[in-house]
């Protein structure tokens, strides 16, 4: 049964208890020494969070301190440059940035989660670590403060930022009219893949969230916790997209992500989610 189509009890029975909180108490994992736990306790899940390294903290604290400094360049910019003259374009724009990350989003995940492995030199254990550790430790993005939650997307949006700062400075008032529209596309881009790892993070955080983030999640404007519950159903193949959510079902409907992985898996042989299943596997 395709995994958007499950009942909530189905969801419920394939994914961990995150309400429980994190302590995987449930279910038949939990009555037995022998099924692999999700969880903090799981031996995969201990391995993984002992590969974050020093260096690794250091990039994503440079990273982060750039993009907020960036961020509010360009915000100030587009502040003073902002005319009512292309108010719809300006909208559209908006729109299809947010739409853009939520894509941009599940592309990544779906690239991290299914391919690749741990073992690749600089990226395995700096990028695909967290991914790796993310389905079988749910709720560790919720013990992570904000530099490692959101170093890595930060790190993504600096280059378009710098760019869009450097035309604010250089270009001319009526290059900057006629741009303007595709700079709000860039900046809604670059705000909403900024924070895909926060929001997130949020749609695994059962206790303590803020009104207006419950609130968001609600109106289904990011991210909601339910929806993302659909993805961590093993083996974890569909509803990848995790800034709005927006493009889960449509793509799902398609079969995108399956008919992807057929097409590398038949040009290279590599089967998807392979080290993923390795690492849920892990007993010591």
């Amino acid at each position: 049964m395709a995994a958007a189509l499950l009942s909530e009890a189905e969801i419920q029975r394939g994914s961990m208890a995150e309400e429980d909180p994190n302590g995987n108490q449930h279910g038949p994992a939990a009555q037995s020494s022998r099924a692999p736990r999700w969880g903090p306790q799981h031996a995969g899940a201990r391995q993984l969070a002992g590969l974050y390294s020093p260096g690794k903290r250091l990039q994503e604290q440079i990273c982060v301190v750039l993009c907020v400094c960036l961020v509010t360049v360009n915000f100030f910019f587009l502040l003073i440059h902002f005319s009512n003259d292309h108010i719809l374009k300006i909208i559209i724009s908006i729109f299809a940035g947010i739409v853009t990350a939520d894509f941009a989003s599940g592309l990544v995940h779906w690239g991290a989660d299914t391919w690749g492995s741990v073992d690749i030199p600089v990226i395995g254990k700096a990028f695909i670590r967290p991914f790796r550790e993310h389905h079988i430790d749910p709720t560790a993005i919720t013990r992570h403060d904000f530099i490692e939650t959101n170093g890595d997307n930060c790190m993504i949006t600096i280059l378009p930022l710098a760019h869009m700062a450097y035309k604010f400075l250089c270009y001319s008032p009526e290059a900057l009219a006629d741009l303007y529209p595709w700079e709000c596309y860039v900046f809604a881009l670059a705000i909403f893949v900024t924070m895909t790892n926060q929001i997130h993070k949020w749609s695994h955080s059962y206790f303590g969230l803020p009104r207006w983030v419950t609130l968001l999640q609600d109106c289904h404007i990011i991210l909601p916790r339910k929806h993302h519950r659909i993805h961590h159903v093993a083996p974890h193949e569909t509803y990848f997209c995790i800034t709005t959510g927006w493009l889960n079902f449509p793509l799902h409907c398609l079969g995108f992500w399956q008919r992807m992985e057929g097409l590398i898996e038949t040009v290279t042989g590599h089967k998807p989610r392979s080290d993923d299943m390795k690492w849920a596997h892990k007993m010591e």
